[in-house]
Parts: C-alpha cells; sequence; structure tokens
C-alpha cells in the first residue's frame, strides 16, 4: 500500500487536533482510501517542548527540513498570521505539495493568489477551514455554484461575538461581563480585538467573497463595525420587540455587477435565517437564483470541528487525485 507523508505547520489547539483525528481515523482512512498517512514532520517555533506524547521526534523548526522529507505530498498549516505561512504554503505548493490551510488572516489576502499558484503545479488547496469552522460551508458552496449563481451571503462568522450578544440576551449580562466569561471560558482570547471589533468575521467574510463572486471588494470601502458599543439595555429593549441583535457579515453582488460588503450588529426578527443562532454557533445564509435562501449552522471554532473539516479536505483531495469521491 502506497504511504502518503504529511506536515503539520503550527502545533497549537488546531494542529493537535489534525495528529489526533489522523492518528484516530487513520485505519479508516486507509481502507477507504487505499493509502495510509504518515504525519512525518511538525514544523513549530520551539522545538525542545513537547506538545503531545510521542511527537519530540517529529518536531522541526525549519521548513527546509520539512519539504526535504522524501515523499512529502500534503501539508496541513494551522499557523495564525500572514507570514511566515503564506511563504511556507507557496514554498510547498512550488514542491508539488497539496496544502490545507485554517488561516483566514492569510487566505483572506493571498487565498486567489494560492489557488492560482497550486493550479499550476497541478495540486490542490483546501480551505475549508478557514470559514465557520465545522461548518461546511466551502464544499457547500463550490457545489452550489456549479449550477446555482449566489447574489448575497450572509453569515455569524465569529462564535465569540454571537456568545456575547447571546449571554446579554439570556441572561441579560453587560458586555464586560459577557466577554469575560467568554474568555474564562476560552471561547475569546486575552486580547479579544479581532473578535469583538469584526476583523475576524470581515477576513472570513472576504474569503466566501473569493469564492461566491470571483472577487473581493475593496478592502478599505467595507465598513467594519464591532459589538463593543452595545448597551445591556438596548438589547433588552430590541428582546422586547422580538427582535434580537446579530453581528452579521454580509456580502452581495448588486445588479451592476459591483461587489459591496459590511460587517456590523443588525436587529433580526423570527423570520430571518440568522435569528435562531445562538452561543459560539456560526451560520452562512446564501441567497440563490434556484434553491432560494440556503442556512448552514453550526460550531464555529475549537480543536475538532476545525481540525476535522479540513482532515476532511486531505481526503477530498486524495480522492480527486484517484477519481473518486471520499466521505469520512
Amino acid at each position: 500500500m502506497a504511504t502518503i507523508k504529511a506536515a503539520i505547520l503550527g502545533f497549537g489547539t488546531v494542529g493537535q487536533g489534525i495528529y489526533h483525528i489522523l492518528n484516530e481515523k487513520r485505519e479508516e482512512l486507509k481502507n477507504k482510501l487505499g493509502i495510509e498517512l504518515e504525519v512525518a514532520k511538525i514544523l513549530v517555533t520551539d522545538a525542545s517542548r513537547e506538545r503531545v506524547p510521542g511527537t519530540a521526534h517529529l518536531m522541526t523548526t525549519s521548513m527546509d527540513e520539512v519539504l526535504a522529507e522524501p515523499g512529502m505530498q500534503v501539508v496541513f498549516e494551522a499557523i495564525v498570521n500572514e507570514e511566515p505561512a503564506f511563504t511556507y504554503l507557496k514554498r510547498a505548493v512550488e514542491h508539488k505539495c497539496h496544502v490545507i490551510t485554517a488561516n483566514k488572516v492569510m487566505f483572506a489576502k493571498r487565498g486567489l493568489e494560492l489557488q492560482d499558484l497550486a493550479k499550476a503545479n497541478g495540486v490542490f488547496v483546501g480551505f475549508e477551514a478557514t470559514t465557520a469552522g465545522g461548518v461546511p460551508v466551502i464544499k457547500t458552496m463550490k457545489n452550489i455554484l456549479l449550477v446555482n449563481d449566489v447574489s448575497r451571503i450572509q453569515g455569524v462568522l465569529n462564535g465569540t461575538s454571537n456568545y456575547i450578544l447571546t449571554k446579554m440576551r439570556s441572561q441579560g449580562w453587560s458586555f464586560e461581563t459577557a466577554l469575560k466569561e467568554a474568555q474564562n471560558l476560552g471561547y475569546a482570547e486575552a486580547d479579544p480585538y479581532n473578535d469583538i471589533s469584526g476583523q475576524d468575521a470581515f477576513k472570513k467574510l472576504m474569503i466566501l467573497s473569493a469564492l461566491a463572486f470571483g472577487e473581493q471588494p475593496d478592502w478599505a470601502d467595507v465598513e467594519v463595525v464591532g459589538i463593543d458599543s452595545i448597551s445591556a439595555e438596548e438589547v433588552k429593549e430590541a428582546c422586547e420587540k422580538g427582535l434580537r441583535y446579530r453581528h452579521v457579515a454580509e456580502v452581495e453582488k448588486l445588479a451592476d455587477g459591483k461587489v459591496v460588503a459590511k460587517v456590523g450588529p443588525q436587529l433580526v426578527d423570527k423570520e430571518h435565517p440568522l435569528y435562531p443562532v445562538d452561543d459560539v454557533n456560526n451560520a452562512v445564509a446564501l441567497d440563490t437564483n434556484y434553491i432560494g435562501t440556503l442556512t448552514l449552522i453550526g460550531p464555529g471554532a475549537g480543536m475538532y470541528p476545525t481540525a476535522s473539516v479540513m482532515v476532511e479536505d486531505y481526503a477530498e483531495i486524495i480522492g480527486k487525485r484517484a477519481g473518486f469521491v471520499v466521505t469520512i
């Protein structure tokens, strides 16, 4: 049986999740794909600290060492910032490796470029995990777009903001209290700026825009508003009127072909597809010409939701190469 060697770049929460799932699903993946997958290298910034027992011999701080590994064909990337992630993935693609990324910051800005480079090198890019965690938005959109046109996308794309707004409504908490609880539960970082300012949702929205329309609006033209100015009193008043605050990321292609977007709090009623989306869940509502409005809801973050869709991307890529469809 053929063996494919894989590398994991970044070994934090998501990287470790990928490693665990690949090990736990090893036999199942082998039976379905007819291929053995071996994690041969794990790229970290500090190779002296073993995060998962039994992985010390796999860790390296050198991308050169990763690409020098004989038989390296798949690279899973779970690094936080644009660089060095893009440079690493560019090198991997040029080395004829398939790449699978969870990096929304990098992919929002460089995704189209990376996909063009991959096409030129005969390899695939998996990016399901960049947007809405465990919700299969990307693969669903790819299938829909074979026949349908998408005219508008509305999403709750940040679980932290959604959790805060949910608790402000259901518990009557202030923004500060809800944020602190989100941090205590690990939903929000010590520095929650990207979540509560709307920047995280904005980057994910740009990825969806590129997929749906083949382009993004000029980033400077997109109004991005966070949730930190919403008071408990405003949430209560909205609730009394049967309305809920949702932090909505929205992109639309107008009749004249222009793509416009905005991110910010919106009041939605019971008829709105994002009304029932509570806690840390994410949701994406797609307006299409044939299906109508399709809404996908599910967990937006976490070790296993994110890591599992990255492994699904791997199975899909290998299936494409072999000419069959794989489900796990």
